[in-house]
């Protein structure tokens, strides 16, 4: 028979055969007359039959576009119900998203943005991948990522959340033994708890805020570590204010003297974002760090020092 027909032949013919004439099948479709007839003709061709004989009263089906009728009205009918199916596919929050965060960000901030977002769409799953190694997400190491530096590759799409302030914070029983120190030189008579290895954010860092003479006497490479280091009072560290004001127990130390911006970026590569379960992920995140963010950099009308 040659070249298998396509799909849109049969709906041109099942609409003229519904209709009755090339013009009104052509208005039905959204199409020219022209190109119906086309289509007609391109079947005709395929199946070696006429279809249709002109008639005072429209166009009348032959013999074999009887024949053909049913065959047609079910390929209408079973591409209407494709057409559903993948519509409602892609309307469907399900699937999985794999988020890319930093062991503080991931463990701390994430799972109460994360927890409701799947109470909405239950069938929705994450995996979260707490770690401060940057993932690819050009080459889909992860969907979405939760960046403290600004993304540089291409076709990604980013939204800036803001910086995150960090400070010294302390536990209040360490500060009841130690005392509060009231300017940066004091913290040279502190336990200070800080990194273990000069990576080159922490030399940096370390040249653009540290304090002369500073010394950690408590050191680990891991974020999270520290952060539980300061819970448990072990000495004065870096924690971000927004976390510690989670924490009643939690002071923060010369809050006017000293700050570091934590800047803040979420991405994804820019094919997702047509996809509902990203999009959704993507604005749910986006939306809840930067609640984070207002909630961090909002400052006690009394200025005091910040602690719960």
């Amino acid at each position: 028979m040659g070249v298998e027909p396509s799909w849109d032949f049969y709906r041109s013919f099942l609409t003229v055969l519904q209709q009755g004439s090339l013009s009104a099948a052509a208005r039905e479709l959204g199409l020219t007359q022209p190109t119906i007839g086309r289509h007609v003709d391109a079947l005709e061709l395929a199946i070696g039959a006429e279809l249709f004989t002109r008639s005072p009263n429209g166009l009348l089906p032959t013999d074999a576009a009887l024949a053909l009728k049913p065959y047609a009205e079910t390929l209408a009918a079973t591409t209407a119900a494709l057409l559903r199916t993948a519509s409602g596919q892609r309307e469907r929050m399900a699937g999985t998203v794999r988020v890319s965060a930093s062991e503080v960000i991931a463990v701390e901030v994430l799972p109460a943005i994360l927890g409701p977002l799947q109470e909405t769409y239950p069938e929705l799953q994450i995996e979260l991948s707490a770690s401060d190694m940057i993932e690819d997400l050009v080459n889909r190491e992860a969907d979405i990522a939760v960046r403290m530096a600004e993304p540089q590759q291409a076709a990604l799409v980013v939204r800036r959340i803001g910086d995150i302030p960090l400070g010294f914070h302390a536990h209040r029983r360490y500060l009841e033994r130690h005392g509060l120190p009231q300017t940066l030189t004091d913290l040279t008579n502190h336990r200070l708890i800080g990194f273990d290895r000069q990576t080159a954010y922490v030399r940096m860092a370390m040249k653009r805020y540290a304090v002369p003479g500073i010394n950690f006497s408590y050191r680990t490479d891991s974020n999270l570590a520290q952060l539980s280091a300061i819970r448990a009072g072990v000495g004065i560290g870096l924690c971000q204010i927004g976390l510690a004001r989670g924490n009643p127990d939690l002071v923060h130390v010369l809050p006017d003297a000293f700050a570091i911006p934590l800047g803040t970026w979420v991405a994804m590569h820019e094919n997702l974002k047509s996809s509902p379960r990203y999009r959704a992920t993507f604005d749910a995140l986006v939306k809840g760090l930067q609640d984070y963010h207002r909630y961090s950099t909002w400052r006690e009308r009394d200025g005091n020092a910040q602690s719960g």
